[in-house]
């Protein structure tokens, strides 16, 4: 499996408050990213896809919840924030076979967790569209650091380690698979949730909701219920 072209110049120009709130938290965030982990790629990915996986399971609750009280169709939304929730955790799963977190690293995760889950819901709940937009700026950054760790990769800088068996599983990935097919088709999934995203909080401004990135095809995971059927 092959991942697919992306178009890595996708960047969305802030327009109005709510947009400029969004993108300056998000360098904040980034700032501290690049502040705590410097060139620990592997070790980031782990500890800000923890964070990565929060956003998709807050916005398909809060639509699910929505969508019973006003007793209307969700038009797709929480089926794609909860595929979006589940593909990053399949993205913590998969570096944490490659980064083994330490404990410090894993005490920042339960404390970074428990705060931004309860920031981003109440940011939900006030703004869906700026939510979206955070989640949008913050893939945008995703798309550039994975692009910085296979220049790590390719530079040798980083070592091409075999593939974990879950990543080849979950993405078709061949037997001969690489830490830098990994990054490949975990930078894609990033693009095409920045352009899903933008396009929800363009969609929520009255703008046109635009071209959605190609995602990777991923197997699917299957529940225990439909196991035993």
């Amino acid at each position: 499996m092959t991942a697919p072209f992306i178009d890595l110049g996708v960047h969305h120009k802030a327009s109005g408050l709510s947009d400029k709130v969004a993108l300056g938290f998000t360098k904040v965030l980034r700032w501290c990213a690049d502040t705590f982990f410097a060139q620990r790629y592997g070790h980031r990915a782990v500890v800000l896809e923890t964070v990565a996986a929060v956003p998709g399971m807050v916005g398909a609750t809060i639509n699910h919840l929505a969508c019973l009280r006003r007793m209307c169709d969700d038009k797709g939304w929480i089926k794609t924030l909860m595929d979006e929730a589940e593909n990053e955790r399949m993205h913590l799963m998969t570096f944490i076979e490659i980064s083994k977190p330490t404990w410090f690293e894993r005490a920042v995760i339960i404390g970074v967790q428990w705060v931004f889950y309860v920031f981003f819901f109440a940011l939900y709940l006030l703004s869906a569209k700026t939510a979206h937009r955070v989640v949008g700026y913050f893939e945008e950054e995703a798309v550039i650091s994975y692009t910085h760790y296979l220049a790590e990769i390719d530079e040798g800088r980083s070592a091409n380690v075999p593939a974990p068996e879950i990543a080849k599983r979950y993405w078709g990935l061949p037997e001969d698979a690489t830490l830098r097919d990994v990054v490949l088709v975990v930078r894609a999934d990033e693009a095409h949730h920045r352009d899903v995203n933008h396009g929800f909080a363009n969609e929520l401004g009255g703008l046109p909701v635009g071209a959605v990135g190609q995602c990777p095809p991923h197997a699917e995971l299957v529940p225990n219920w439909k196991k035993a059927a």
